[in-house]
């Protein structure tokens, strides 16, 4: 299985989520670097299961452990290992579900690619809880990109038909914090109600919605990136569909750029503070995969949760026979709402192995 990312700063994810235990490496953190472990797991707690009936009820600490590469709080210049032990597992949730594969989910794709022995318990390595482990990399990169001035944040724009308000032009890291520490990370708070109330009825329902999650982040200077395959784009988009249940990643005015005329979507260039900045932000901060100086602003599309309490048509594959399917266990009635600190986190560690690539503006 292919879970690895990075070019300067490499992350592999590993782990099952029945398994004893989820991890994360990070290879290329320069050494010297001090790390707040518990800002870190505070972090981690905003997704941390359990927490709401918004969320699944399975309950698990999700402290990490660090195996190598933190030594009294500091980078030690090796490779980093930390893990999560897996705790509060029911894996007879999860019984005949190798031989009925749940609609929109991977255990078909999964036992077609790996065969009979795949761990599917839980949802194995294709479950959201391997984005604990990358929350681990992300608030760590989080720490590195604020002690030099690049703030990173998300909130959730949408459930189903209700909406937050956008990110402002130039979003603050106040703001940033404001949300992360409401107990659903949206601007208005009259919105997230709405938005929570939508959750609840579809967990009430046995059925769950989907969402989206607007990222952003502030104090990159203009230049970094490259053209065509390599461009900032390019990159973050391939990590960011790394996120289970992320199915469409756009940048700034997005696929709604493709109803507007020029006049209308171009970013008129002015002066602010002393910088070449745009008045508006259409592009989301990138031009030809290269950062403008302005925010980049990057929004995901989140699938509601497939595991859903309602019948649903599937397939034997022993038999080869159509069957129904009923799905017992835990689950998020809506998946986008712990997923926002972890686009944080897919967001800030590709953005930290750009800036480590030794341009003269970047972190060497």
């Amino acid at each position: 299985m292919s879970s690895e990312i990075g070019k300067n700063l490499k992350i592999s994810v590993f782990g099952q989520s029945h398994g004893r235990a989820i991890g994360v490496v990070m290879d290329g953190l320069p050494a010297g670097i001090a790390i707040d472990e518990e800002e870190l797991y505070k972090f981690m707690s905003r997704r941390k299961p359990g927490t709401s009936r918004l969320s699944t009820q399975r309950r698990e600490e999700d402290r990490p452990v660090f195996l190598a590469g933190l030594m009294d709080g500091v980078t030690a210049g090796s490779p980093l290992c930390a893990v999560i032990e897996n705790t509060d597992v029911r894996s007879g949730d999860y019984a005949g579900l190798a031989d009925l594969p749940r609609p929109s989910h991977a255990d078909f794709t999964a036992r077609m690619r790996y065969g009979e022995a795949v761990d599917m318990r839980g949802s194995g390595h294709f479950s959201g809880r391997l984005t604990a482990p990358l929350c681990i990399a992300g608030g760590i990169a989080r720490q590195i990109l604020g002690q030099r001035g690049v703030y990173v944040g998300a909130h959730l724009l949408s459930v189903e038909n209700e909406s937050d308000e956008p990110f402002p032009l130039f979003p603050t890291p106040e703001l940033f914090a404001a949300v992360a520490d409401r107990s659903l990370p949206v601007i208005d708070e009259a919105a997230g109600a709405r938005m929570a109330a939508a959750i609840e009825a579809a967990r009430a329902e046995a059925d769950s919605v989907g969402g989206v999650i607007e990222c952003a982040a502030v104090g990159l200077p203009a230049g970094l990136g490259s053209p065509m395959f390599d461009g900032v784009e390019n990159r973050l988009a391939a990590a960011l569909f790394g996120v289970p249940a992320v199915k469409g990643v756009e940048f700034g005015a997005g696929f709604a750029a493709a109803g507007m005329r020029g006049s209308r979507h171009n970013d008129p260039f002015v002066i602010r503070d002393g910088q070449v900045r745009t008045s508006k932000n259409d592009a989301g901060g990138l031009i030809g995969g290269i950062t403008t100086g302005m925010p980049l602003v990057a929004r995901c599309a989140m699938k509601p949760t497939p595991s859903i309490g309602r019948k649903q048509q599937t397939v034997s594959l022993s038999q080869m026979a159509p069957a129904e399917l009923e799905i017992k266990g835990r689950h998020d009635p809506c998946v986008a709402v712990r997923a926002v600190p972890v686009i944080e986190a897919v967001t800030a560690f590709t953005i930290l192995d750009i800036l480590m690539e030794g341009n003269e503006n970047g972190i060497t």
